[in-house]
């Protein structure tokens, strides 16, 4: 999750969240020389004028007579340089732990009792020509759009080329939006709808990279936000779009299944050295079956499903293993809070579950009933442990403490049915997380700064529309459009004063818009 300034977030690293740049070692201090016995000692009685210097003594002693006055002497110079030595130490480990204490949302310098302040990066994007990026708009300077489009309106100074330039893109716009559907159409999210497929489309590259936003640090491509993009994209008719970026996650997968936090977006690896996430391979296989589902054509979906199968196959068999072991559970990985793990999280297996249960939905359009029976096995065997391991309060942790949004991963759209007690722990997980604002944090234990985050408050309001609780979800969405920027942008957060804070647009936040209404609108029919 996301990175900026004080505020740890998914598009940056802990050591550049906290603002703390890493520094090289104090260099040692060169050791204090001991004077020697015979310069510390001259000889006893002599003149002061009259008599040379005797020579050093020699008799055997003279060592034992001087020694300690050496080591006398040269004590001062060892305390120097063990105090140097610790004054080392002690920078080396503040240097190590200071993206703990600064930004982990778990450390207790996070959790200020003051809100904290987060500028808004930018007010929205721009569409430029195809296949060109789009641009950020400056924050606090709202863009005028030619209808149905992310087209800035050139003005009546324009010139007419200029003019005919807007028009022919704003065109391409309108029939991307005519190609589909826009779900919650004539209804009072409408717009808000609209908005969030356009941004969805300024954040797709060519060749089917999601990027998770247009600010420097977001513009990277995670598997889990990419997930939640193509399946909002299948279910508004753009199938094609949604299989390009199933495509882009076959490309860039490890061999034995696994996934990078996130990538480049242009496929040629991660940006740094952020490492696994487990919870990546369930959300492919989760995506891939929710895309399939959207195919209508059964000769369609099977070649669609076949083209696909070396990412099905890849997944399944990494997510097979992380479980082939004592007690079902997978071993810790960091998750969607982007913070390392040393202890298993709701939200690294719950989404593997997802995935296995995918995998078996997958297998069963491929024909293969075998894999499809291991999968399904595999899946039931987990959603024991789960139960036994995280129930029934279904937190961050076994221990049950913290509640955490990933109990929201418990319900359906992403398991067949709830899990026992699921569903009560994720209602009551909402209260535990609200923030003044009045959306949601992504957990209890997260710093406790005032600040929602648009992820998981849209995510609740789509699981919500799947429970059939139409009020709920209802009361979700109209927060989110309320506190949009002035160019109709979702943001990443928005702080307790109601301001809209960090990147905007995000593509996951407006996916789960997008999924949201469109549940709901399958409940109206």
């Amino acid at each position: 999750m996301t990175a900026p300034t004080g505020e740890r977030t998914r598009g940056e690293s802990p050591a550049v969240a906290s603002g703390v740049a890493p520094t090289s070692g104090v260099a040692p201090a060169s050791a204090d020389a001991a004077p020697s016995a015979a310069a510390a000692s001259p000889a006893p009685h002599a003149p002061a004028a009259a008599a040379p210097l005797a020579p050093p003594a020699t008799a055997p002693d003279a060592p034992a007579a001087t020694a300690p006055l050496a080591s006398a002497i040269a004590a001062p110079g060892r305390s120097r340089r063990w105090a140097r030595r610790c004054g080392t130490a002690a920078v080396t480990l503040v240097m190590a732990a200071s993206p703990f204490l600064l930004t982990d949302p778990r450390s207790p310098w996070a959790n200020a009792d003051d809100p904290a302040f987060i500028r808004l990066y930018s007010d929205g994007l721009a569409a430029a020509a195809p296949s060109t990026p789009p641009t950020l708009l400056r924050a606090g300077e709202p863009a005028v759009y030619l209808a149905g489009s992310r087209v800035v309106d050139p003005g009546p100074d324009a010139s007419r080329a200029e003019t005919t330039r807007a028009d022919a893109l704003a065109d391409e716009a309108r029939a991307w939006l005519a190609a589909g559907t826009v779900p919650g159409a004539g209804g009072p999210y409408e717009d808000l709808a609209q908005d969030a497929l356009l941004d969805v489309r300024a954040l797709l590259l060519d060749d089917g990279a999601a990027v998770a936003g247009w600010s420097p640090r977001w513009r990277y491509v995670w598997p889990r936000d990419s997930s939640f993009i193509a399946l909002a994209l299948a279910r508004t008719g753009h199938v094609t779009e949604a299989v390009e970026i199933l495509e882009f996650l076959d490309r860039v997968q490890h061999r034995d299944g696994s996934f990078e936090a996130r990538y480049l977006p242009d496929g040629s690896g991660p940006p740094d050295d952020r490492g696994l996430q487990t919870d990546g391979t369930g959300w492919a296989l989760w995506a891939t079956a929710g895309v399939l589902a959207e195919i209508p054509d059964d000769a369609e979906r099977r070649a669609t499903a076949r083209a696909l199968r070396p990412l099905v196959d890849r997944s399944t068999d990494h997510a097979l293993d992380l479980t082939d072991r004592r007690g079902v559970l997978p071993p810790p990985s960091s998750d969607y809070w982007e913070v390392g793990e040393s202890r298993l999280t709701l939200g690294t297996v719950a989404p593997l579950l997802a995935g296995l249960h995918g995998a078996a939905a997958v297998y069963t359009t491929l024909g293969d009933v075998a894999a499809a029976a291991i999968a399904t096995e595999r899946a039931a065997a987990l959603t024991d442990a789960v139960v036994r391991e995280f129930g029934p309060n279904f937190a961050r942790y076994s221990d049950g403490r913290e509640a955490d949004a990933a109990s929201a991963f418990l319900l359906p759209p992403f398991q067949p049915v709830a899990l026992p007690g699921a569903e009560a722990a994720w209602r009551a997980s909402a209260v535990a997380m609200a923030r003044p604002a009045g959306g949601l944090a992504p957990g209890a234990g997260w710093k406790d700064d005032g600040i929602s985050w648009t992820p998981q408050t849209t995510l609740y309001g789509w699981v919500a529309a799947v429970a059939g609780d139409a009020a709920q979800a209802d009361r979700w969405l109209s927060w989110v459009d309320d506190h949009r920027t002035a160019s109709g942008a979702i943001p990443e957060k928005v702080l307790a004063d109601g301001s809209p804070a960090a990147v905007a647009p995000l593509a996951w936040s407006a996916a789960c818009v997008l999924l949201a209404l469109d549940t709901l609108d399958d409940a109206a029919r």
